[in-house]
C-alpha cells in the first residue's frame, strides 16, 4: 500500500458532452484502448445547469431535495457533501475550482479579493484556489491544483475547469472553438495524469453537463445531459455499467467509496455498482490474521 492509498482526484470539465469527449480526448481514449482507463456514459440530473449539478455531483442529492435549483441561487449547501464527509473522517481536502464551488461549500457570497485563496482546516474545503472569470485558463486551474496537491497533500482534490463551457456558450457545442477547448484539456491531462497514476491516486474525470449546438444547456436532450466518466484506479464500476448511462446521483457515493469513507444517509445507494474496497493496511492484515488464530 502506497502513501497515496485512499487518495482521490476528481476532475470536472465543465460543459463537456459525452460524444465530444470520445472524439477529441485522444490521450484519454488511448488509455481506454490500453485498458488503463474505463469510460462510462453518465446522464446528468435536471436541470442540466452548472450550479445545481455541482451540488448533485458532490452531495448525491437531487435538486428537489437540495434546493439548488438554478444558477442564480447563491447560498451555502445544506447537504453533506463529499468535502464535509472527508473532513469528518479526518481526511484533508482541497479544490481548485470556479467560485460557485466556494459559494456552496466554503462561504457565500464570494468576494474576489478576500476569497481567491482560502485556507481553513475547519471548513469542508480546507485549502482552496477559486477563480471567478469563465475564461480563466484551464492551464492555470491545473497549475493551481498542483500547487495545492504539493503543498497540502490532500486526500480529496477537486479540480474544476471552465474553458470548454465558455467556448460552448460563445460558439456552440459543435463548433471549432469548442472542439479546440476539449483538445487543449486533453493535452493538460496528458501532462498530469501519468504522474497521478504513477503515484497511486484514484482519478475520476467527468463533467457536470453537456452543450448543444446553439451554445445552450439546461434541458433534456442528450447533447445537454450525456457526459463522460473516465475512471482510473481499482475497477470502480461493474461491467454492466459500461452499456448503459450511469445516473449522475451515483457519483458522490462513488467518490466516498474511492476515499474509503461512508456516504451520507441522503446519497443514492440503491443499485450502486460494487466498489472494490481499499486493500487493508499492513497492521490491518496482521490484526485479521490474529483474529483468525
Amino acid at each position: 500500500m502506497t502513501e497515496t492509498a485512499n487518495k482521490l482526484i476528481v476532475v470536472v470539465l465543465d460543459g463537456l458532452r459525452y460524444d465530444a469527449a470520445r472524439k477529441y480526448l485522444g490521450y484519454m481514449e488511448h488509455l481506454v484502448e490500453q485498458g488503463q482507463l474505463s469510460c462510462y456514459k453518465v446522464q446528468s440530473e435536471l436541470p442540466s445547469l452548472s450550479r445545481p449539478l455541482y451540488e448533485v455531483l458532490l452531495t448525491g442529492t437531487p435538486v428537489s431535495r437540495n434546493g439548488i435549483t438554478a444558477n442564480h441561487l447563491v447560498r451555502l449547501s445544506r447537504e453533506q457533501s463529499v468535502f464535509h464527509l472527508a473532513v469528518a473522517a479526518n481526511l484533508r481536502t482541497a479544490a481548485a475550482a470556479y467560485h460557485w464551488v466556494s459559494e456552496l461549500y466554503s462561504s457565500a457570497p464570494f468576494h474576489p479579493v478576500a476569497d481567491r485563496h482560502q485556507h481553513n482546516v475547519l471548513k469542508p474545503i480546507q485549502h482552496g484556489s477559486f477563480y471567478f472569470e469563465d475564461h480563466y485558463p484551464d492551464s492555470h486551474v491545473f497549475a493551481d491544483a498542483e500547487y495545492l496537491r504539493a503543498a497540502y497533500d490532500p486526500h480529496f482534490l477537486y479540480i474544476h475547469t471552465m474553458n470548454i463551457d465558455d467556448a460552448g456558450h460563445r460558439h456552440g457545442g459543435e463548433s471549432k472553438e469548442y472542439e479546440m477547448a476539449v483538445r487543449r484539456v486533453d493535452g493538460l491531462l496528458a501532462t498530469l495524469l501519468p504522474q497521478w497514476m504513477e503515484q497511486g491516486y484514484t482519478v475520476l474525470v467527468t463533467a457536470d453537463h453537456g452543450m448543444n449546438a446553439n451554445g445552450c444547456h439546461g434541458g433534456v436532450t442528450p447533447a445537454e445531459r450525456h457526459v463522460p466518466l473516465y475512471a482510473f484506479g481499482e475497477k470502480v464500476l461493474s461491467p454492466e455499467q459500461e452499456i448503459q448511462a450511469l445516473p449522475q446521483l451515483r457519483l458522490a457515493p462513488l467518490m466516498c467509496y474511492c476515499l474509503g469513507i461512508q456516504p451520507s444517509a441522503a446519497m443514492t445507494k440503491e443499485g450502486l455498482p460494487p466498489v472494490v474496497p481499499p486493500a487493508p493496511q499492513p497492521q490491518e492484515e496482521a490484526s485479521a490474521l490474529q483474529q483468525q488464530w
